[in-house]
């Protein structure tokens, strides 16, 4: 089943970005490092491209991410025009304390007490934006929370007399083009719980984990993973684990709410879920989907007609 999430105070907090971003020089956007193209909102790109502003993106979680498919993606994102990229994890200081220096190389022109460096944080729900932002300012200036969407306004907060920060309520964008993003999106929480089925989700995991880390799967969970599909991991998680229902059935929600709370807050080891490559190859495959079929040829007879 697609999944779409865009609650309502989304498009007023989409309007207001719009507006703010006229008067800022440098725009932070903060994705996920497990899937950097997947928890990238489209609309942020649109904007800051149309302003002509450009942005420092911010790999977060980099600490859970597999780090040689991220080397892969700062290599893609930082031949981009107008793009820095860097890994880092909001909870190390000494990488968040480097965020304003990378600011000022994007803007050389500003960054003084009578012309501040105007920076403008942005990111889809859930990627460690509030956590980050609260380490850059050095005190609790953002609600942070396990579930989407905490922040709804947006503020602007002084670093020091040369830099200033403005913050956006997580951003999603309208529709979700392709399903696998959607399930990416809803592995990673960046998607409400609402919008979701955990046991479709953690099935969807399943699989990508099954292709590209069995061995971080069998070592976890003590399971085997020969010629189990998503859905077998979770049933072979609920038998492992011993998780019954009364009447002694698999408690395959529970075993699909731990595979997913494991991979989210990286007890699982370090994952990524898409690469530069399997990215291109999945937006290839999409578009040669929507081309229209060709139309069968007319048959034709060729032969002379008898006289």
């Amino acid at each position: 089943m697609p999944i779409q999430w865009f609650p309502g105070h989304m498009n007023a907090a989409r309007k207001k970005a719009a507006e703010t971003m006229a008067a800022v020089d440098v725009v932070i956007e903060v994705v996920d490092a497990r899937l950097p193209q997947a928890s990238s909102n489209p609309m942020i790109e649109e904007l800051r491209v149309f302003r002509q502003r450009p942005c420092l993106k911010l790999l977060n979680k980099a600490d859970i991410a597999d780090p040689n498919i991220t080397k892969q993606w700062l290599t893609a994102l930082n031949g981009q025009k107008g793009i820095k990229a860097v890994a880092l994890s909001a909870k190390k200081p000494g990488d968040v304390a480097k965020i304003g220096a990378w600011c000022e190389a994007l803007a050389p022109h500003r960054g003084t007490a009578e012309k501040p460096l105007r920076m403008m944080i942005m990111g889809i729900p859930n990627v460690g934006k509030s956590t980050l932002m609260n380490a850059l300012i050095k005190r609790k200036v953002a609600a942070v929370g396990d579930e989407p969407a905490v922040t709804k306004s947006v503020q602007r907060l002084d670093i020091n007399e040369r830099m200033t920060l403005i913050d956006t309520p997580g951003l999603m964008w309208p529709k979700i083009a392709h399903d696998s993003d959607g399930y990416m999106l809803a592995a990673s929480h960046a998607i409400g719980t609402n919008a979701v089925i955990d046991d479709e989700v953690a099935a969807f995991l399943g699989d990508l984990l099954l292709r590209h880390y069995p061995a971080l799967l069998a070592g976890k969970y003590g399971i085997a993973t020969e010629g189990l599909d998503g859905v077998g991991v979770i049933e072979a998680i609920a038998k492992r684990r011993a998780f019954r229902l009364k009447g002694g059935d698999l408690d395959l929600e529970k075993a699909a709410l731990a595979l997913l709370k494991d991979y989210r807050t990286g007890v699982l080891g370090r994952i990524s879920l898409e690469t530069p490559a399997s990215r291109a190859a999945m937006l290839a495959a999409a578009a040669e989907a929507a081309k229209p079929a060709r139309p069968a040829d007319d048959a034709t007879d060729d032969t002379d007609s008898a006289g």
